[in-house]
C-alpha cells in the first residue's frame, strides 16, 4: 500500500510563489510516475503536473506551463510542485497521485492509482 502525504499549502498573495511537497511511503517509489492534480471551488479536479519515474520527462496544464515545476527526489521518496508567478485561478486543493503502471506518463485521472489527501493553496488577489 502507497501513503501520499501532501504539504506546503496556505495563503499567498498573487505573483508570489509556493512550493507544495508529496511524500510517500511504500515500496519503490522510482517505480511510480508521479503527478499533482488541483480541484477549485465548485469544478472539477484537473491535471496540473506530471512526471516519470526517473523524471527525465515531464509534461503540464497548458494553465501552468511556464510558471509550474514538478520534481522528485527518488532518494527521499518524494515528489515537489514549485509554483510561480500564482493568479487567484490558482487557487484550489492540491493532490498528489500515484501511478505505478506501465508506458508514458498520463494526464488521465483514472490512471492513478493512489491518491493523497490534498493540501489546500490559496492565492490572494
Amino acid at each position: 500500500q502507497v501513503q501520499l502525504v501532501e504539504s506546503g499549502g496556505g495563503l499567498v498573495q498573487a505573483g508570489g510563489s509556493m512550493r507544495l511537497s508529496c511524500a510517500t511511503s511504500g515500496p519503490t517509489f522510482s517505480s511510480y510516475k508521479m503527478a499533482w492534480f488541483r480541484q477549485a471551488p465548485g469544478k472539477e479536479r484537473e491535471f496540473v503536473a506530471a512526471i516519470s519515474e526517473f523524471g527525465v520527462s515531464t509534461t503540464y496544464a497548458d494553465s501552468v506551463k511556464g510558471r509550474f515545476t514538478i520534481s522528485r527526489d527518488n532518494a527521499k521518496d518524494t515528489v515537489s510542485l514549485q509554483m510561480n508567478s500564482l493568479k487567484p485561478e490558482d487557487t484550489a486543493v492540491y493532490y498528489c497521485a500515484a501511478d505505478f503502471g506501465l508506458g508514458s506518463i498520463t494526464t488521465t485521472m483514472a490512471s492513478y492509482h493512489y491518491w493523497g489527501e490534498g493540501t489546500l493553496v490559496t492565492v490572494s488577489s
